[in-house]
């Protein structure tokens, strides 16, 4: 038979743990929502920082498209310095402002990169070859000159952002799969050792092969 104390006793119990299951319960809740928050503020703080960059990205773009080629040049360099990936435009952008600064490796560079990401299917595609050829006739012009004066800010140094699709056309074989070397016998073929089946690079693969990284997959 159970008493009326142990009856109290058993009762109390269960409401010890029914707190304690309503504190466990709030607290794991609690904990959710403090890193949902901090989450959100980060995701905030990126966005923000994207669109503090853009603007400058749009500034230095205006000021090149009034002339004010060192300015420009200012604004440009901020966003390489604050951006973890390289805007693709601002390869672009960047390559064109450099030739009109007569830094012309630099241009051809920037050009360069800018044409491999976007090919001709790029929104700057015909001006980045007319710019293209002009600063490499104005380099070959000024290549002395050039290499003992210009402080060149050359793209291996950045990680190039390489679009939506993630890859670039594999510049070693240019999309081929296959090297061709010429020989005194007539060509040799040999598959190429760094793009896919598909003559491509992923865009970490892109990245180190400009640094001079990337290992051969043969």
């Amino acid at each position: 038979m159970v008493t009326a104390g142990q009856k109290r006793f058993r009762d109390m119990k269960y409401r010890i743990v029914w707190i304690l299951m309503v504190l466990s319960a709030t607290t794991v809740t609690y904990a959710q929502t403090q890193e949902e928050i901090i989450q959100q503020q980060l995701q905030e703080r990126e966005q923000a920082k994207k669109a503090e960059t853009s603007q400058i990205l749009d500034l230095g773009v205006d000021l090149m498209e009034d002339g004010e080629y060192e300015e420009a040049n200012e604004k440009f360099k901020t966003v390489l310095k604050s951006s973890k990936v390289v805007p693709t435009n601002l390869t672009f952008y960047f390559g064109k402002n450099s030739f009109f600064l007569g830094k012309y490796k630099q241009s051809i560079d920037w050009l360069n990169k800018y044409l491999e990401l976007k090919g001709t299917e790029g929104r700057y595609y015909q001006e980045c070859i007319e710019l293209l050829d002009m600063a490499n006739k104005a380099f070959l012009a000024l290549r002395e000159d050039d290499r003992k004066n210009a402080q060149e800010v050359l793209s291996i140094s950045y990680d190039i952002d390489c679009g939506p699709s993630g890859k670039v056309v594999c510049p070693v074989c240019a999309g081929n799969t296959v090297i061709i070397e010429q020989g005194p016998f007539g060509n040799s073929y040999r598959t190429c050792p760094y793009s896919d089946e598909h003559g491509q690079l992923s865009c970490e693969e892109y990245n180190l092969l400009l640094k001079g990284q990337l290992k051969p997959k043969l």
